[in-house]
């Protein structure tokens, strides 16, 4: 993820709006405790997440792929009142600490969380969205985006997260490296889709931001 040297990046987050005192608790808490802490969404794409969600002001959010929390809650803060967000995740063990703290957050009534696989869950809701996060494993990012488009609202908004994949994506594909194919047919696939309009921001480890027409 290391797409711009580590002292602008810090002078991005000093001139950059602090995490809240919750966010940066988790924030703290998923690198002491939880493995694979880089998959948090952190202090700078959190709040870009935060003020998309702030300009969208969506009424309704569908994530895919929870993690601990944080990247929920950014999205949450932009709600509209009465605003609800739906969080898929498949891994069980997380689910106490993403509810503490949504709860923490003041969220814990807006905040849907689902355990269990997206590709079973997704079918069964009846909402529509304004926004949906895409942020889990990336061997079935083209088949969420399918599976999740006809419930995006016209002019909402899917927003994919590592679309860069550490760089992977300019560098010769390696036999059987099936998530980077994975993230090379996405976003090909994203870039030739006539229902959309997008761009790829070289952002952390890329964000490909789409809008139905």
């Amino acid at each position: 993820m290391d797409f711009i040297p580590q002292d602008i990046n810090d002078y991005c987050e000093n001139h950059s709006k602090k995490e809240t005192a919750v966010l940066e608790e988790l924030n703290r808490h998923t690198h002491v405790n939880v493995l694979r802490p880089r998959m948090l969404s952190g202090h700078l794409q959190g709040k870009l997440l935060e003020m998309l969600s702030m300009m969208i002001q969506p009424e309704s959010v569908l994530e895919i792929g929870t993690y601990t929390g944080y990247s929920a809650i950014c999205l949450a803060k932009g709600l509209k009142e009465n605003g609800k967000l739906i969080t898929i995740d498949c891994d069980e063990e997380q689910e106490d600490l993403a509810l503490e703290f949504f709860e923490k957050a003041g969220f814990s009534d807006q905040i849907t969380l689902k355990i269990g696989q997206a590709l079973d869950l997704i079918p069964k809701l009846k909402e529509s969205f304004d926004l949906v996060f895409l942020d889990a494993d990336k061997a079935n990012y083209l088949n969420y985006y399918q599976l999740v488009f006809d419930q995006v609202k016209r002019g909402g908004y899917i927003i994919a997260d590592n679309v860069l994949w550490s760089g992977k994506v300019v560098e010769p594909l390696k036999p059987g490296d099936k998530e980077t194919k994975a993230i090379l047919d996405f976003n090909q696939f994203v870039q030739e889709d006539p229902r959309v309009e997008n761009v790829l921001l070289p952002f952390r480890d890329g964000l490909m931001v789409v809008k139905k027409k």
